[in-house]
Order: structure tokens, then sequence, then C-alpha cells
């Protein structure tokens, strides 16, 4: 039997209760008998006022509990969402889709949308959306086919854009990096964690995942030729040499997705190696495809010194670009040390077309910096 201490006469927690809205906590009688569970209705306010009569409470332990929930709750919708928390969002919004679209339980036209939400994020700083892409520090491997997807849409929108290419085009293009492993996502993931070289079996799942992905959106209802031809084609190279088919004629939007896909996955880390350089692997994208214009976009897009990579100053100063030049090759950069490369807290920004903040070259041993908050040398970003 509870004692008056651990009674709250139902009165005194009027403001937690709703007409119409199921109780939040169960309601007792002065004997202490039934009369409401939680998840019972209130009906209306003569409910309410007989309940009353009937000194009716509720547990103290339970009522406190709610209300704690409630000021979390309340806390969490007033405090604005930064850029960086939307991104967030929308990465765990995209693991409950594809989960869904694996499982044949939403159709797969809903990843429209959700490229438009993408596509609207990296609209409010694309800057940002590439640090993002590059600035991989927290090695959450079991997220990687995820953000791999995510992140090779965002290079392909702001490639395409670079190209000239029409929304409707893009939309196709994004949707296609998004699902292009639609098929392989576990795979992924396993391989992204493995210390140990590829099976005979996984390589066998990896040259078949373009056909595979392409049969499984089928069945969720996508007849985008575009789409499924990009992801069908995603892994050919022009003149052959590629796979699934050896194709010689390859679609200029496949080959873009191919770059991106290419160029994440060297940048990306894994646990059985460190990321590559992202300015190594812009140096290789150049070299493999010399002159050819969609390389070349794709260079021009994401800049020699991508947003999010680490880079050595002439001064000795240890910085991330944070931003990329309207033209040239100097990127703004936010301090992450001192002149000595020694780590500090406080963050300042240089702009390395200034010859005592030049670049003198990517940072060569970043152990000293294993994590850059983006919101440390962007600030607040209001989304």
């Amino acid at each position: 039997m509870a004692t008056v201490s651990d009674r709250i006469a139902l009165p005194q927690v009027r403001d937690l209760l709703r007409v119409g809205h199921p109780l939040p906590f169960r309601v007792l009688d002065e004997q202490g008998r039934l009369l409401l569970n939680e998840g019972n209705i209130l009906i209306d306010d003569a409910q309410f006022e007989a309940l009353v009569e009937r000194g009716a409470w509720a547990e103290r332990a339970l009522v406190e509990a709610e209300r704690v929930a409630r000021a979390a709750a309340d806390k969490a919708a007033a405090t604005p969402q930064s850029l960086f928390d939307r991104w967030e969002r929308l990465l765990w919004q995209f693991d409950k889709l594809c989960r869904a679209l694996v499982r044949r339980e939403t159709p797969g036209s809903a990843v429209r949308p959700f490229f438009a939400a993408l596509q609207a994020l990296v609209d409010i700083d694309p800057d940002v959306a590439l640090f993002l892409c590059v600035r991989q520090d927290d090695r959450r491997f079991a997220l990687y086919p995820l953000m791999h997807s995510m992140h090779c849409a965002v290079v392909t929108l702001l490639t395409g854009r670079q190209l000239g290419w029409p929304e409707d085009k893009l939309s196709s293009l994004g949707c296609a990096a998004l699902t292009m492993n639609l098929a392989v996502l576990e795979l992924q993931a396993t391989m992204a964690e493995q210390d140990t070289p590829p099976t005979a079996k996984q390589l066998e799942l990896v040259r078949a995942h373009p056909n595979a992905s392409v049969q499984l959106l089928r069945t969720t209802g996508i007849d985008d030729e575009l789409w499924l031809s990009i992801v069908a084609q995603h892994h050919e190279q022009p003149g052959g040499g590629g796979y699934p088919a050896g194709l010689t004629d390859v679609l200029d939007t496949a080959q873009v997705l191919r770059a991106a896909d290419v160029f994440m996955a060297k940048i990306s880390p894994r646990a059985k190696r460190p990321p590559m350089a992202a300015q190594l692997a812009t140096r290789q994208l150049f070299q493999q495809r010399p002159g050819d214009p969609l390389a070349m976009a794709m260079i021009k897009t994401v800049g020699i010194h991508p947003p999010g990579t680490l880079l050595q100053l002439v001064n000795g100063e240890v910085c991330v670009a944070i931003r990329r030049p309207a033209k040239g090759t100097h990127p703004l950069v936010a301090t992450l040390s001192d002149r000595n490369g020694k780590p500090i807290g406080n963050t300042h920004r240089r702009d390395t077309s200034q010859p005592e903040f030049a670049v003198q070259g990517p940072l060569q041993d970043s152990k000293a910096f294993p994590r850059v908050l983006p919101e440390r040398v962007y600030g607040w970003i209001a989304a």
C-alpha cells in the first residue's frame, strides 16, 4: 500500500492530462484500487471531476518521471537545430529508408523526396556538405555504406551543377548515388570493418551488386530508366574494363558517379587502412582521366584542398580547410594548432592566399588531431 508521501492528488497533475489523450500514468482511488490505467483516454472534464471526487491520485515516482521526460522534450523542441544536427538526423532517416526498401516495405518513390531533403541541406552550405564528406573522424563502420552513398550523392550533385545539367537529370543521378549499393549494404559494412582481404564470395557479390541493386529497385516500383541505368553502369568504364557488363559506351552520369564513388572510397577510413589524403585522390583522378571534362568538373567541384582537409601552413600552424576559394587554389582555413604544431582550443581563420598563411602541404601526421568537430571551425549555422 502506497504511503501518503508516495501519492500525488489528481488536481496537482492536471497540467499533465489532456482530454482526448492517453493518460501518461495510472490513476488509483483512495484505497489504492485501479480506476484508469496508463494509456486509457481521459474522456472529458466531467470524468476528471468525478475522479477528483473519488479522491483519485497518481504515483509520485511515475508523475516525476513524466515531468522529467516532458521537460527534456520541451527543451529539445525549444533548442533550434544546427545544420550539423540536421545532417546527422538525415543519416538516420536514410538508415530507416534503406532498411524499408530492402524489406520491400516502402516504395522506391520515397527516395526522391529524401534526395530533395539532402539537396536542400547542400543548398544551405555546400562547403559544409563537402566538409562532412571529407572529414570522417568517427569511424562508424556500421554506418559506412549509408554515409558513403550520401557523400557520393553530394559530390555528384555539385559536379552535375558544375556541368550545367538540368534538375531532372540531377535528381536521377542523386537517387542513383543513394541506391547504387542497395543490394550490398550489410556486405559493405562488414568489409569496411574486417582486417582481412575480401573473400571470393564477397568479391562475387561485389561484382554482381549493380544488377542486383537494379532488380531490387524494380521490385520497389522504380521505372526511371535513367536512374536504373546509372546504377547498372556505375562500375563500367568508357572503352571497357569495368563490370558487370564490360561496356565500352557508358553514360556520362554513370561516369561521374563512378568517379565520386572511387574518390570517396579512397578518402574514407577502413579498419585495415587509413584514409588517403584528398589531394592525392584528386591527383590520381586527374592522372587517370587527363583532359576528361567530367573528371575535371569533379576536381573543380571539390577543389585542390577540399573542405575538411587537414593542412600545414608555412607558419607552422595546422589547419583544416573550411571554404573553397571563389577562384584559384587558396582555401579559407581554420587553425587547430599554434605555430609549433601544438593543438590548441581556440580557432582562428586564415586566408591562405596571404603569403604568411600559405599552404605548405597536406598534414603528414594527423594523430594529434583525431577529431575536428564542424561546430568548432564553422560556428553555429542555423538550419
